[in-house]
């Protein structure tokens, strides 16, 4: 247990303590800083040769007020991109949600019976290969919205890896963790929760893993095409607007977020993976 003298010393400890980590971890934190600084140098020195896009220097210039340091302003029915990125993020969590529980329980119930897996799996060849955006008129046409029309593409993209990793799981589970479930008699409760689900987590994730990439592109792309809100449709209106610069930040918000929100997704892997 930590006593008073140790937690009245933690300020200098922790000082203390950062040029050592510095120190055992200078490749590791200067390598990224290093890399990022050549690609921002390239890209300016692409932007003064070609003069077609502009360079870093340009887009800061552009964008910093008040899009870099205001990201939630709001003027009348111009929203900054914070607010747009928040509207495609709620997309997406309805989306991914309902894609991450249907796909669960599709992918246990194929993967459990290799018939029904068998009979399925030409039709899911199929679907799973058309390109997100392709399911738009058919969204549209459905909901006449295109809110629901975004979930809906969100759903449809997101779902498939997450029931075929998850069937995977369920197929590759050892036939002594059924035996064992046979012999204590474990009820279907008992069984899903105690000896299926935490077999199976680390092929349920890589699936969610992928599907949360997938259903991030697909809202952005849906949101190009028909949309009133969100960062795919800023993206779209700076650029008919010319505002290029606009377009190039709202392309890092993007890369940003769909990194955040793949780490997140691993975040929760770890957890449940240490529980079980």
């Amino acid at each position: 247990m930590a006593t008073r003298a140790d937690i009245s010393n933690f300020p200098a400890t922790f000082l203390a303590n950062i040029p050592t980590y510095f120190q055992k971890n200078a490749r590791r934190l200067l390598a990224p800083v290093i890399a990022l600084v050549v690609a921002l140098a390239l890209w300016q020195l692409f932007a003064q040769i070609t003069q077609t896009l502009p360079g870093p220097i340009q887009v800061v210039q552009d964008t910093w007020d008040p899009l870099i340091i205001n990201p939630f302003y709001v003027e009348g029915e111009d929203k900054g991109l914070g607010w747009q990125t928040l509207a495609s993020l709620q997309r997406v969590a309805i989306g991914y949600s309902l894609a991450a529980v249907v796909g669960i329980l599709v992918g246990v119930l194929i993967g459990a019976f290799p018939l029904l897996y068998e009979a399925v799996d030409p039709m899911f060849q199929v679907l799973r290969t058309v390109p997100p955006l392709a399911w738009l008129p058919i969204a549209l046409a459905i909901f006449k919205n295109s809110g629901p029309a975004g979930i809906f593409i969100i759903f449809v993209t997101a779902i498939w890896p997450i029931v075929y990793n998850t069937a995977v799981g369920v197929q590759q589970m050892p036939q002594d963790y059924k035996n064992v479930a046979k012999v204590l008699r474990l009820s279907s409760r008992e069984y899903f929760f105690d000896i299926l689900l935490p077999s199976i987590v680390p092929y349920m994730f890589t699936g969610l893993k992928l599907g949360i990439g997938l259903a991030w592109l697909a809202i952005v792309a849906a949101e190009m095409l028909r949309g009133d809100t969100g960062i795919g449709f800023f993206i779209w209106n700076s650029y008919n607007s010319g505002a290029i610069s606009e377009v190039i930040l709202a392309l890092i918000y993007i890369g940003i977020v769909g990194f955040l929100l793949d780490k997140l997704v691993g975040f929760l892997a770890t957890l449940v993976s240490s529980d079980k």
